[in-house]
């Protein structure tokens, strides 16, 4: 059976000069032991570390001697209870990895463990086959204080402090992190303790690490992390202002949605359904293109309905319809009802006839020539002849190679390519109308040769930035994002592709501070390569789109991953159904489906507002050619 490993530290009691002591450490990794020995009885090997024998060193050595032991199918558990610090990054490695211009540590007794060599560590301790997990409850944990009442648990760095560049700052992540982070708040914001109701009576604690305990305390043995930190975050915004938990990475599919304590992936649920601190809500908004609140319908997982009251920039606030989630609860949910305008569809049918419009809160029917395919923005038109359909543009130029329409399936095919074409317009063309934000960062591309030298590359007559090939050799670019306002915001780069594919594998999404550039794939050169499917010869190209979407606080990233068009793909009509993980639904949902305490640093984050609040997108084109 599946062995944990966990490391739990604690710092209530820092030395003289330090800063003040806490009150809630020790408390923190107590509960914390309690309730992973609850939920997997007789399998939790922990070692525990509080006070002054939790040094840098100690920490290391629980890393590596303790965590290092869990092999394939157990895992290693990191809990840090304590002081953050952070100081300014200096030398251009570390402005490299840094976008907001400092460096994360947690401070152990004795100084700090940088949240680089932190990283190098837990992944380290991953490589036996082992699912790290790294809970942090201190101030700035989201890149690597806690305050109660002013007591906040930051420390200002010392001068001794400085930390030497590591491997990892050198050359940047060479592949994904190893281990999935939950930190008690994001780069810039403190953590707080309070007194909060123990099951021996009131007992001061971390909010986080309460919360967190809590949802696991509730949690089916299936809960993925994703749902613990959403239930965690809920909880944390309802105690506490100007905390916001973090996930990391948020990738889906990656270990953010596996259980804590280990078992398989799960497919994520686009949107969760969670209690606020305004009360129930679900976890898109503005951003993810929803425009107004009526009409707009989300069904939880087991069949409630809950209706729309009011669309916020990151969230949607919602009414249960005939049912009561319990409180504190979390739930899976899926869009069932859009208050968008669809895409227009005209069909043009010979032979075989045109087929039947899915019914699709993403499609309407209307008729060619009629004043609604005048004014519609998007237009699709099926032109059907004989046992073959065409997807054609407004102008008549294809969007895709004929679809074969003989067959029941062949027809559930071509419904889902309607309404996938139709979903990834819509990330592409993701608008925020007029916003301050627009303009405030910069996407720049520069070839990969010339970098340090060159300026970035702008835009042709028709939009796009055209890169040649050289010969048979790709063209490599670097990509970054600079953030030319006044603030540090939230950015992710989603990538979309010809064959109506779309990610954020290039930039998931980070805070970048004013003046200062995030790197795409960490400052890695990214290669347009042309698809397997053309050949490298004069004449042949494939486009590209990057869309940047910024915003005040970090947004649910889920719904802007869509896998690619394969027309080659299994043609029974239930397996057509039941496949495509990163399908739309047929829900419409853009997949997409699915007065409070000041912070003490100021300098890093804004005081207010704590959510995304404004927000903009804008998408830059990229044609790859062989001249």
């Amino acid at each position: 059976m599946e062995t944990v490993y966990a490391l739990l530290v604690g710092i209530n009691e820092y030395p003289a000069g330090m800063r003040a002591g806490l009150r809630g450490c020790l408390n923190d990794v107590a509960g914390a032991r309690a309730v992973l020995e609850a939920a997997a009885p007789g399998r939790v090997r922990a070692r525990v570390l509080t006070d002054g024998a939790a040094t840098a060193a100690a920490v290391e050595e629980g890393i590596l001697g303790h965590l290092g032991r869990a092999g394939a199918g157990d895992t290693a558990l990191l809990w840090f209870s304590g002081h953050g610090t952070q100081y300014p990054a200096r030398t251009p490695q570390e402005l490299l990895l840094e976008p907001t211009g400092r460096c994360q540590a947690l401070v152990c007794v004795d100084g700090p463990l940088p949240d680089k060599r932190l990283g190098a560590l837990l992944d380290g301790a991953a490589a036996g086959g082992a699912r790290v997990v790294a809970v942090l409850d201190c101030c700035f944990s989201g890149g690597a204080s806690r305050e109660e009442e002013g007591v906040s648990r930051a420390v200002p760095p010392l001068p001794q402090w400085r930390p030497a560049v590591g491997a990892r700052d050198l050359s940047g992540p060479a592949r994904p992190p190893g281990h999935v982070l939950l930190a008690a708040s994001r780069i810039g914001q403190p953590a707080y303790e309070r007194p909060v109701e123990g099951p021996d009576g009131p007992r001061t604690q971390g909010v986080f690490s309460y919360a967190l305990t809590r949802a696991l305390r509730r949690a089916a043995p299936e809960t993925t992390v994703r749902e613990l930190l959403a239930e965690a975050d809920a909880r944390v915004r309802r105690l506490v202002e100007g905390q916001q938990p973090v996930l990391f990475p948020a990738e889906p599919g990656g270990p953010a949605d596996r259980p804590l304590l280990g078992g398989p992936a799960r497919r994520p649920s686009p949107y969760l359904l969670r209690e606020g601190p305004d009360g129930w809500e679900v976890d898109c908004g503005r951003v993810h293109g929803l425009t107004g609140g009526a009409g707009t319908e989300f069904t939880a997982a087991g069949g409630g309905l809950v209706r729309a009251t009011a669309v916020r920039a990151d969230r949607t606030l919602v009414a249960p319809d005939g049912w009561a989630p319990e409180p504190g609860s979390v739930h899976a949910a899926a869009l069932s009802a859009l208050a968008l305008p669809p895409a227009a569809v005209v069909l043009d049918g010979h032979g075989a006839g045109a087929p039947h419009l899915p019914v699709s809160p993403l499609l309407r029917q209307v008729a060619a020539g009629s004043a609604e395919e005048a004014a519609a923005g998007l237009l699709l038109r099926v032109e059907v002849r004989g046992a073959r359909a065409r997807v054609l543009r407004r102008d008549g130029s294809p969007y895709l190679p004929a679809l074969p329409l003989a067959t029941e399936a062949d027809a559930v095919r071509l419904g889902d390519c309607l309404t996938r074409l139709v979903h990834w317009h819509r990330i592409r063309d993701l608008s925020s109308g007029l916003s301050p934000l627009s303009g405030h960062v910069k996407v720049e591309v520069l070839p990969w040769e010339a970098r340090d030298t060159a300026e970035p590359l702008r835009p042709d007559g028709n939009g796009e930035i055209v890169l040649p090939y050289a010969g048979r050799r790709e063209p490599w670019v670097t990509v970054r994002l600079r953030n030319t306002g006044p603030r540090p915001l939230w950015c992710v780069l989603v990538s979309l592709d010809d064959r109506f594919g779309a990610g954020t594998g290039l930039f998931p999404g980070e805070f970048i501070g004013p003046g200062l550039t995030g790197h795409a794939l960490d400052g890695q050169p990214l290669r347009l390569v042309l698809p397997a499917s053309r050949p490298v010869r004069p004449g042949a190209s494939v486009r590209d789109w990057l869309t940047l979407v910024v915003a005040e606080g970090e947004l649910n990233t889920v719904p802007f991953h869509l896998s690619r068009w394969e027309p080659d793909a299994d043609t029974d009509a239930d397996a057509v159904r039941a496949t495509a993980p990163q399908r739309p639904p047929a829900d419409g949902l853009l997949r997409l489906a699915g007065p409070g305490r000041p912070p003490r640093d100021r300098d890093i984050l804004p005081a207010a507002p704590f959510g995304p609040g404004q927000w903009a997108a804008s998408t830059l084109a990229l044609r790859t050619v062989v001249p």
